[in-house]
């Protein structure tokens, strides 16, 4: 794992995190999706009809998936309620580990983080288990 800059990663997340459109739950959250090729970002979009909401993970994937990519390498996620500082360690929701699994193999890395100095690594296999997949 020590293949991946974590840093430089939680870092995009965090930058990404500051354009959160969140005023309903005021929970901010933000991606980085790190691929072969780039580096790509997204952040929690919420709508007042809720079910029009993506999140920010998906917001991440399917950016790379338009850009032509098919597999993340590692993916960060930093979320908390609305503030500069971030208090909390925030995970995929059920959907995004599913849309994350979909491009995704073995060796992919999930950092949740709430600094720079303080995260948890996953392989997507440990928040995921029994995936859908196509084989």
């Amino acid at each position: 794992m020590s293949q991946f800059n974590f840093s430089a990663l939680i870092d995009s997340a965090i930058k990404a995190r500051q354009n959160s459109y969140a005023p309903y739950s005021d929970y901010c959250v933000g991606c980085a999706v790190l691929t072969d090729n780039m580096l790509y970002t997204g952040c929690n979009i919420e709508n007042a009809s809720y079910g029009l909401a993506m999140c920010a993970e998906r917001v991440a994937v399917f950016s790379a998936v338009a850009a032509g990519e098919r597999m993340i390498r590692a993916i960060a996620i930093v979320g908390s309620p609305r503030g500069d500082e971030i208090t909390d360690y925030a995970y995929p929701c059920g959907a995004c580990r599913q849309v994350i699994a979909e491009f995704s193999d073995k060796d992919t890395v999930i950092v949740v983080a709430k600094s720079l100095e303080d995260y948890k690594i996953f392989k997507v296999e440990e928040l995921l288990p029994e995936s859908f997949t196509l084989a």
